[in-house]
């Protein structure tokens, strides 16, 4: 987070000395946790990051822990993670993994501050025994459908609920009973009482108790009764002292039950809820709903689909930690909704990786190239810069012999105009290596080119000879006797960008390009050890990494992150 610099200027010999003070821009949130802490309605700060284990994270998450967390750095606070699970109807163990290795991941760091709000369930019930005897809560008999009735519109009242006058008495035993699974799911609901004429919907007797026998994940058959998320988030809070509970712009409408909850059970320091807008991602699929059906449909091969933008995703994909901090900083923390778009997450992969990642050769589309007076019995290796813009990452040797790779793509047997690639009577630059010119080529009973010949100079090499005369082309390449084999996947956005998200039955717009997959590529010897989620630059082809699932030792996978070509650019400030 921004810090204050104080700019010093010294004029000379007799003058007066100026000090100029220059504040780095501080976001809303910053701005009323530094007015807190002026006023002293809090010593110190103190987030968490509360998701529900219901689904994996996507990029908008990011830009919530990252927050938080760092608030908490920026004010040597404390950061909490907590699992909000209250609804064991769609929570899994298998998601709360997945969230916790994301968090990991981002760098996100909460020591031994890891906590579940299924802990808390005993202090909820608590809080909710208490409400009911200071005459704040009530049990409703009323079904879901019947409560609707009840709870009026957004300019019309609602009606009291026919139990809402029962005594204390009746409701501590009728919640008890709730407790003891005597009653069926839907049967009985506890409701707070505050204001069915409220013009707050949120706040005409909200449901805070519902019966769902059903088992938890962490708690298993010990609960039949769950509390709902607007009465257990506050609780939350205040049992770990939160100072300052960051959420999306969805819950400012809620924000006076959260406090009604924590005023009305007495907390002495109570929480403090401040309302962000979401990131929203343009012609991504980030619903879980979406997902979920994508997955179950096999349209992607799970929830780390690299089209995905779940935080498992990207992380497969080969996006790195710090070109999300990134991505997530550009869009700037502020109380109105607005999209970024995808072209601004690609630049910050691009961005991080362009100085870090060597830049290697691989055959896409391979087609042998022959050099015809190259001795065949000889290999010499050819010294190639890992990165022409980061001197630092030194060289390596390529190996390089009569017979090599080169995309199908540079060569045509009738090219158009200021096409300067191979073609019959042309000379090319071998990238670090020789001038070849091209002198003819074999099609198999197909018709496809399956040879391309050439001769090349050997005063041409790379760095040690010069002709005088130029070429247009240049052109990469694989040795093909020490070429690693290699499936490569090329992948596009998941929708269609042209047509927009959806349909209008209201199904997904999904591009059938969104996947492309390369089988036979040849790539230079060096990447034949490469690890999961390590990547590189490919020449002219982009930036691409080890896939984590399907790679194995004996069959490299590799995933496209990203295109070299961008049109996007960077908003001036």
């Amino acid at each position: 987070m921004a810090e204050k610099d104080l700019v010093k200027t010294a004029a000379g010999d007799g003058e007066e000395k100026a000090a100029a003070s220059t504040a780095v821009s501080r976001n809303f949130i910053e701005q009323m946790i530094d007015k807190d802490l002026a006023e002293g309605v809090y010593d110190h700060v103190h987030t968490r990051f509360p998701p529900e284990p219901n689904g994996y994270l996507h990029i908008g998450h990011a830009k919530s822990i990252l927050l938080n967390y760092g608030l908490a750095k920026e004010y040597s606070g404390q950061f909490n993670m907590r699992f909000d699970d209250t609804n064991p109807t769609k929570e899994k163990t298998e998601f709360v993994e997945s969230i916790l290795e994301d968090i990991k991941w981002l760098g996100a760091d909460w020591e031994d501050r890891l906590f579940f709000a299924s802990d808390y369930f005993g202090q909820m019930y608590e809080g909710a025994v208490r409400l009911i005897h200071k005459g704040k809560a009530y049990v409703s008999d009323l079904s879901a459908e019947e409560m609707r009735e009840y709870r009026g519109t957004l300019t019309e009242p609602g009606k009291n609920d026919p139990n809402r006058d029962r005594s204390v008495e009746e409701n501590l035993a009728l919640f008890e009973k709730m407790k003891n699974g005597e009653f069926k799911d839907g049967e009985k609901t506890l409701r707070a009482k505050i204001d069915m004429a409220s013009p707050n919907i949120n706040m005409r007797d909200p449901v805070i108790y519902r019966v769902a026998h059903m088992s938890h994940h962490n708690t298993g058959d010990k609960w039949c009764i769950y509390p709902m998320y607007d009465f257990a988030h506050p609780i939350e809070d205040a049992i770990e002292g939160i100072t300052h509970s960051i959420c999306t712009l969805e819950f400012e409408d809620h924000r006076p039950l959260y406090d009604w909850v924590v005023r009305e059970l007495e907390y002495e320091v109570p929480p403090r809820q401040i309302e962000f807008a979401k990131m929203y991602l343009t012609n991504v699929v980030t619903g879980k709903r979406y997902i979920k059906k994508l997955v179950e449909e096999g349209i992607v091969d799970g929830w780390d689909d690299p089209r995905l933008v779940s935080i498992a995703a990207l992380r497969r994909r080969g996006f790195t930690p710090e070109s999300i901090k990134m991505f997530v900083d550009l869009c700037g923390v502020s109380k109105s909704n607005s999209s970024a778009d995808y072209a601004m997450l690609e630049y910050c992969i691009r961005e991080d990786l362009k100085l870090k990642r060597p830049r290697m050769m691989a055959v896409l589309d391979p087609v042998k190239l022959i050099i015809d007076n190259y001795p065949a019995d000889m290999t010499e290796m050819l010294e190639v810069a890992n990165n022409l813009e980061n001197e630092s990452m030194g060289v390596r040797q390529v190996p390089f012999g009569r017979e090599l790779y080169i995309d199908r793509e540079d060569f045509m047997e009738e090219p158009p105009k200021k096409y300067f690639r191979l073609f019959p009577g042309n000379e090319v630059r071998l990238m670090n290596a020789y001038f070849v010119t091209c002198t003819g080529f074999v099609k198999d009973e197909s018709g496809k080119v399956v040879e391309v010949h050439c001769t090349y100079d050997p005063e041409t090499k790379c760095g040690t000879g010069f002709t005088g005369r130029k070429v247009k082309g240049t052109i990469h390449w694989v040795p093909a006797k020490e070429a690693v084999k290699a499936e490569v996947r090329l992948y596009e956005n998941i929708i269609d960008e042209e047509k927009g998200v959806y349909n209008e039955d209201g199904s997904l717009n999904l591009n059938p390009n969104s996947l492309i997959v390369r089988k036979e590529c040849c790539l230079e010897p060096a990447l034949k050890g490469a690890m999961p989620y390590e990547s590189f630059q490919f020449v002219r082809q982009g930036y691409f990494c080890v896939d984590a699932k399907d790679a194995r030792e004996d069959r490299l996978v590799f995933n496209r992150i990203v295109s070299l070509k961008s049109s996007y650019v960077l908003p001036k400030n």
